[in-house]
């Protein structure tokens, strides 16, 4: 399977050399691209010096955006499937694999690498938007996901011509609830994950809180409006 990792990064500088220079020394059967959203700090300079596969987009434009651009870029050089794969150093590759073969052998559309499918989801404050959205997700397509907020995603060729070519289509967990109501073959493989060692994330409490209200507020309404293409 011809497997392309797409790398969204916005202010990585203190994480994207450690990042790639993994996926470059370690594991460099995987291609993988750099899409810099943007960024304010060092993290386009650092991918040039080190002459990383980089798409550097001029303005911000967000995770879906990002996203996105690595999606058609894995369209036009006909990719069989991306990974996407966070900047920040949280994902570990050495699960790739695990993800690809389950892929292949189930043919999903969307393998997510999840913490939660042997080790059981800690009742904390943390994961409070964590069992939210799983509930959610639950309740509208009858199919439970256990780490819904993951962001280890692997998407096959079709998810990848869908994303590509539907702006309204972001790598969240509201576009997972939707494609899975739709039919799209969604599984999960046990991963582990590291905490983020450097720089500083978006998500702090008072950002988390607004994130899960409205993957909740989507999940359970604004689905029922959004149709999905034939492509």
């Amino acid at each position: 399977m011809k497997l392309l990792i797409v790398i969204p990064a916005y202010n990585e500088r203190e994480n994207i050399e450690r990042v790639v220079g993994n996926l470059i020394k370690n594991y460099p059967c995987y291609d993988y691209v750099v899409v810099n959203d943007g960024s304010k700090d060092a993290t386009r300079d650092i991918c040039r010096k080190n002459g990383y596969n980089l798409i550097d987009l001029p303005a911000n434009l967000g995770l879906a955006g990002a996203f996105q651009t690595g999606l058609r870029y894995a369209k036009l050089y006909d990719y069989d499937a991306v990974l996407q794969f966070d900047a920040d150093g949280q994902h570990l590759p050495q699960y790739i694999r695990n993800m690809e073969k389950c892929m292949e052998e189930t043919d999903s559309d969307i393998v997510i690498g999840s913490r939660f499918v042997t080790v059981k989801k800690p009742r904390t404050l943390r994961m409070f938007g964590s069992y939210l959205i799983s509930w959610a997700m639950t309740l509208t397509t009858g199919k439970r996901i256990c780490d819904p907020t993951s962001g280890m995603r692997m998407f096959n060729r079709r998810m990848i011509e869908e994303f590509a070519a539907d702006a309204n289509f972001a790598p969240e967990p509201d576009t997972i609830s939707f494609l899975l109501k739709n039919g799209a073959s969604i599984q999960e493989v046990q991963v582990e994950m590291r905490e983020r060692i450097a720089g500083e994330s978006y998500l702090n409490l008072f950002n988390a809180a607004k994130y899960m209200i409205k993957m909740g507020v989507s999940i359970i309404l604004i689905q029922w409006f959004r149709k999905r293409k034939e492509y």
